[in-house]
């Protein structure tokens, strides 16, 4: 079952962000990278918008994070949202992609106990027309500590 209900409009990838889609088809997360400044960098650009350079590619990251920013939707933004609320939206800091940070959902965190710094982990589930998209949970307390796959 999916945190937001069926008919949310699914991502359409595009020639920059196809990897990633494919990659959350395979529940992997996949975030760019540059090889010559070595930083991470999303959303996904043919160049590096650090350095400027065209050699990068796609690296696999833990999918650990913290919630860096989030609010609590109580209005349908989209009409299959209606009864559906509250519903959180979130910013998620990923631990070993730089400063990356991705635009998603805490999935299993109640409104009430939503909180800046709150330790999370990728989990991935079909959006409206079947496209797998990343979301997180809450990590488990003894699961705390950050796994750098550079």
């Amino acid at each position: 079952m999916s945190y937001l209900p069926e008919g949310m409009p699914s991502p359409h990838p595009t020639v920059d962000d196809a990897p990633f889609w494919q990659a959350c088809q395979e529940k992997r997360l996949v975030i760019r990278r540059c090889e010559d400044c070595r930083l991470f960098y999303h959303p996904p650009l043919p160049t590096c918008p650090h350095c400027g350079s065209a050699h990068v590619h796609w690296k696999p990251v833990s999918g650990r994070g913290t919630v860096y920013s989030y609010t609590i939707g109580h209005h349908a933004v989209h009409p299959s949202l209606k009864g559906h609320s509250p519903y959180n939206v979130s910013v998620v800091l990923l631990d070993d992609a730089d400063d990356v940070r991705l635009i998603t959902n805490v999935v299993d965190v109640p409104p009430e106990q939503m909180a800046i710094g709150l330790p999370v982990e990728v989990c991935f589930e079909p959006s409206g027309e079947g496209q797998m998209v990343p979301r997180f949970k809450r990590r488990a307390s003894a699961d705390t500590t950050s796994g750098a796959t550079a």
